[in-house]
């Protein structure tokens, strides 16, 4: 009895200070919650700016992303994107990996690919703003 006790006040008191099973609690709902409000206005502005393009060639596009306010946004964009894609994937693994090790396997391969694709979208953007 004591001891059972002593589970539910430990449940109840992790629930109270905003951890959940994950242990990550209220930064990562945080997170997600930014990064979508930010993904918001960055999407809406990244759409109609290639439809505004449409039918451009590849120079002109290249021009067009290295200019130094689309650069920044675009780097804005691919930053949000990626946080708040890591964010979901890590809360989707967390609840349907069962098992320690396939779920911190899977935890790890999954931020190891989105850091390398990350990287190389980010690489990509600054050397179009570099590039003249």
């Amino acid at each position: 009895m004591a001891n059972g006790g002593n589970m539910m006040m430990r449940s109840t008191l992790g629930r109270v200070r905003a951890l959940g099973a994950a242990r990550h609690g209220l930064a990562d709902w945080w997170g997600q919650r930014v990064t979508a409000a930010a993904l918001v206005p960055l999407s809406v502005w990244f759409v109609i700016s290639l439809l505004a393009h449409r039918g451009a060639d590849a120079a002109g596009m290249a021009r067009w992303a290295g200019r130094p306010w689309n650069a920044v946004l675009l780097l804005a964009l691919l930053i949000a994107l990626f946080q708040h894609l890591a964010l979901g994937l890590q809360v989707v693994i967390e609840d349907y990996v069962h098992g320690e090790a396939a779920k911190l396997g899977t935890l790890l391969a999954m931020k190891a690919a989105l850091a390398l694709l990350w990287l190389a979208a980010i690489l990509a953007v600054l050397k179009l703003a570099f590039a003249g």
